[in-house]
């Protein structure tokens, strides 16, 4: 059996794995590189070491520790309060306030599942207060969530262009966030329309989903002082966040005075305006004046953690660590593969199928279906170096596909299968039928991996061959 051919075995075994067993994919991305890499290929560890990506786990760990502690210290929660005041009474704004929060928190490096953790619950229990459909409610969240995901110096935005940058693609890192932005925009214009959110009409509920806010600050920020983590929303999202109980808050009372007034409604505390300013900086030293990304987040981390020590406790514990270890494990193992000659091998399959529209509409698909069972960020780790060698023969636009890719990719995470639709699923209303809102999930995701990876593809990869 030749080498490509084995390593494909492989990295199949691994996604089946890692779908039927609680079971890190990147953890198995290692051994697979081990394994494949000193025993078929004769690699020494050196030369296996060599593909792992330094640069992308600086700054995985770097944005990630700084929304921690963004996190703690309540910033988050006061620009939820903030946005709500900004519409008022006027309830059929408020599904737009959370996509558009969770699509900021997301731009600025958070997670997409650590997001949706912290606003779900909000946005569903404003939901069941006033009838609005939680199914709108929820996927508003989630779609937000990836609407953000692929900013510049968000995870699946620096996943995807590092990717990119070490070939000799085309490169359009604003291309790629627009298409994913816009794209979720356009689901969450339907989603709005179809399921009645242009009915409602101004009453007090801009006051009650503030007060839900402050509430969630006030329970939260003094257990988050005292090193109590929010379950749900940490580095382990895919294990706690899909219990109801999960991510439904925190815990506890205000612990320093100035977070106590922010949580009564008062005005922002100084760590908090410091950690607005410093969010700001990221985007304008990172994007404006290309720093690494990496060393400007934990920079701005650290500064953080001088300003307010106490919201800095366990913020190292909440770094994503499971997502650190599947990017780095899976990025490491397509380094061996590039190697085994694997990446040449699919590239030239899909290549004598004699037809780029086709073979990027299959690439699209087997990233969507795979994806609403497996790890999104996994997805595009492994798809992207496969596609390389046939998207360098100029036949179809690189920039196009890859868009189309990340899209197809990242919207199937409505998936009730998925970390995202696992959440909202967990945080439905109490007075919510668990098992029809799951079915009512599970046949909107069926949906969207039927119909958005086709469109997708329409839309961003066919006007670029004609």
């Amino acid at each position: 059996m030749s080498a490509p051919v084995l390593s494909i075995i492989i990295l199949a075994a691994m996604f089946l794995l890692a779908t039927v067993l609680p079971l890190n994919m990147g953890a198995l991305a290692f051994v697979g590189a081990f394994l494949l890499g000193s025993v078929v290929l004769g690699m020494s560890t050196n030369d296996i070491l060599a593909n792992f990506p330094g640069g992308l786990f600086l700054t995985i760990v770097g944005v990630t520790y700084l929304f921690a502690i963004a996190q703690n210290n309540g910033t988050i929660d006061l620009l939820v309060r903030g946005a709500v005041r900004l519409v008022g009474n006027k309830v059929a704004l408020i599904p737009w306030v959370m996509f558009a929060i969770t699509a900021v928190i997301t731009a600025v490096g958070a997670l997409s599942p650590a997001a949706v953790a912290i606003i779900a619950p909000i946005a569903l229990s404003f939901a069941a207060k006033h009838k609005i459909n939680p199914l709108m409610m929820g996927m508003m969240v989630i779609h937000g969530a990836q609407a953000g995901g692929f900013s510049p110096i968000a995870v699946y935005g620096v996943t995807v262009n590092g990717i990119i940058a070490k070939t000799d693609l085309e490169a359009s890192p604003m291309a790629i966030f627009l298409a994913s932005f816009l794209f979720n925009l356009a689901i969450a214009v339907v989603l709005f329309l179809v399921l009645g959110g242009n009915r409602f009409r101004s009453t007090k509920a801009g006051r009650m989903v503030e007060q839900a806010a402050e509430s969630r600050m006030s329970v939260s920020l003094g257990a988050r002082a005292a090193g109590v983590t929010l379950q749900g929303s940490g580095s382990d999202i895919s294990s706690a966040g899909v219990s109801a109980k999960g991510t439904s808050g925190g815990t506890s009372a205000p612990a320093t005075g100035d977070t106590a007034a922010t949580a009564n409604g008062a005005r922002a505390s100084i760590p908090q305006l410091v950690t607005i300013l410093g969010l700001i900086a990221l985007a304008v030293i990172s994007l404006g004046f290309k720093v690494d990304v990496g060393f400007v987040s934990i920079t701005i981390a650290i500064v953080l953690a001088l300003v307010s020590p106490a919201a800095q406790k366990g913020a190292v514990n909440k770094i994503s660590w499971s997502t650190v270890l599947l990017i780095c494990g899976m990025l490491t193992f397509v380094g061996v593969l590039e190697e085994a000659g694997t990446i040449k091998f699919v590239s030239d399959g899909v290549t004598q199928l004699g037809m780029p529209l086709l073979a990027a509409l299959l690439i699209c698909y087997i990233g969507a279906v795979v994806s609403a069972f497996a790890s999104s960020t996994a997805i595009l780790a492994a798809l992207i170096p496969l596609a390389v060698p046939f998207l360098a023969s100029g036949e179809i636009g690189a920039v196009g596909v890859i868009a189309a890719l990340a899209v197809a990719s990242t919207i199937v995470d409505v998936s009730p299968f998925s970390t995202n639709g696992a959440l909202v699923l967990a945080n439905a209303p109490e007075d919510v039928d668990k098992d029809r809102f799951y079915k009512q999930i599970l046949a909107y995701s069926g949906i969207v991996v039927a119909v958005g990876p086709a469109i997708a593809w329409l839309v961003m990869v066919v006007p670029g061959w004609m």
